[in-house]
């Protein structure tokens, strides 16, 4: 592809960097969120705006979704864009949300019949690596759309990998955010052993970083932690909480044991129900400050 038109819904903390990044690739983007001060703040930077969604469709050669579950993707691709209606043949959806990937799966069949293609283009990385460009993109769909689109992965992030047919991105998602989840969990559980036992917190860290031990994590969240930075967030409590509920269906549906996670659910369920849903993933130090009596 070369310079196609773009719409892009959902200019939240990843949209905004996304379309920022296409903005600055030379694309034209035209953006759709429903707070109406994300689209103006993208505005500013160079991106149109349109009075309705499904103005949008017709318009551009590719629709980009960055929305916060598969059921809004859905919601929105039928209702607001009504791409069902308004779509051509040859559009192409890359949807870039931490998606149930059988609902993937299933909007991308439909969509296929209207003669549009999808991809399921998920993200590794924080709002704050997207700002930079340090994210990967996980890809599921056809091969070719891959392809075509890969001009478009590259101006937005550092690599796009193709996992297979639609749905693979998705799952290729979980997979990734399971381990994130328990290596955070793991840092977690070992800070509050570290302070209970009388260590410096942050001295700790540094050694952590410096062992065997190291992840990327400990860079993204480890300082979080130790200071209880939790707001603004990077990336909320409640997204990575909705992630490890669709780890859990699918290894249902796959009858695939997932003990550590089934674990880390219930830590994430008590840190929402304590009302700290719009709260940093690093707040899951919290649970263990919280039964270990520290402050």
């Amino acid at each position: 592809m070369n310079k196609e038109r773009i719409g892009f819904i959902g200019v939240g903390l990843m949209g905004h960097g996304m379309a920022k990044h296409l903005l600055s690739a030379g694309f034209s983007v035209t953006v759709h969120d429903i707070d109406p001060a994300r689209v103006e703040a993208i505005v500013k930077e160079g991106a149109k705006k349109t009075g309705s969604p499904d103005e949008i469709g017709p318009r551009v050669d590719v629709i980009m979704l960055s929305l916060p579950s598969s059921s809004i993707v859905n919601e929105v691709v039928r209702d607001s864009l009504r791409l069902f209606e308004t779509g051509r043949k040859g559009l192409i959806v890359i949807d870039a949300t931490t998606a149930d990937p059988k609902m993937s799966e299933e909007l991308a069949a439909q969509l296929r019949q209207k003669g549009i293609e999808m991809l399921d283009a998920t993200v590794s990385g924080t709002s704050e690596m997207c700002a930079v460009k340090d994210v990967i993109f996980m890809v599921g769909g056809r091969k070719e759309i891959f392809h075509r689109c890969e001009p478009i992965f590259a101006a937005m992030g550092r690599e796009s990998i193709y996992m297979g047919d639609n749905g693979t991105g998705a799952v290729t998602k979980l997979v990734v955010n399971l381990v994130l989840g328990l290596n955070r969990m793991a840092l977690a559980e070992g800070l509050t052993l570290a302070k209970k036992a009388g260590l410096d917190q942050l001295q700790a860290l540094e050694v952590l970083k410096k062992s065997a031990a190291f992840s990327k994590i400990m860079d993204q969240k480890g300082y979080r932690m130790v200071n209880k930075q939790f707001l603004p967030a990077a990336g909320k409590l409640a997204f990575y909480y909705k992630d490890v509920r669709l780890m859990l269906a699918l290894g249902a549906r796959l009858d695939c044991p997932l003990p550590l996670i089934s674990l880390h659910a219930q830590a994430l369920a008590s840190e929402v129900s304590k009302g700290r849903s719009e709260w940093d993933s690093a707040d899951i130090i919290s649970f263990y400050n919280e039964l270990a009596n520290l402050r």
